[in-house]
């Protein structure tokens, strides 16, 4: 009963935005897609079934492959390297190189063009120019 009660607060909590665990991010993007375990499965080719990306979402599954990796960047519109460094694969300091742009494509859901990016980021630094911190 317990672990029912745990995977109803899952269905039920949304975007949660916690990027420091693999597991939590790709239930998080999941959930935010509004898609199922089973609905995941078949948008991959059925390439990472429903129990396996159960298995990857609650930390049972540390470091799936990079082929899961990318089925799973190319159905939830994310960057395949932030999967991979979540992962492990890479390391974040080489990822950094590339700027708050590599941060904001963390919490993107679909795939932004640059310019969509860039006011992105324009707005982010207006709203926080306006808060005391």
């Amino acid at each position: 009963m317990r672990n029912g009660n745990r995977r109803s607060k899952r269905k039920t909590s949304g975007f949660v935005g916690r990027p420091q665990e693999l597991g939590a991010l790709l239930a998080d993007l999941r959930t935010a897609k509004g898609l199922s375990l089973r609905e995941v499965e078949e948008a991959t080719g059925n390439a990472v079934s429903n129990a396996y990306l159960s298995q990857l979402e609650n930390g049972k599954i540390q470091k799936p492959s990079p082929n899961v990796l990318h089925s799973l960047a190319e159905v939830y519109g994310v960057r395949y390297e932030t999967l991979m460094e979540k992962a492990g694969y890479l390391l974040p300091s080489a990822a950094k190189e590339s700027g708050p742009r590599r941060r904001l494509a963390i919490f993107a859901i679909d795939d932004l063009t640059a310019e969509e990016e860039e006011e992105l980021l324009k707005y982010l630094a207006f709203l926080r120019s306006r808060s005391p911190r």
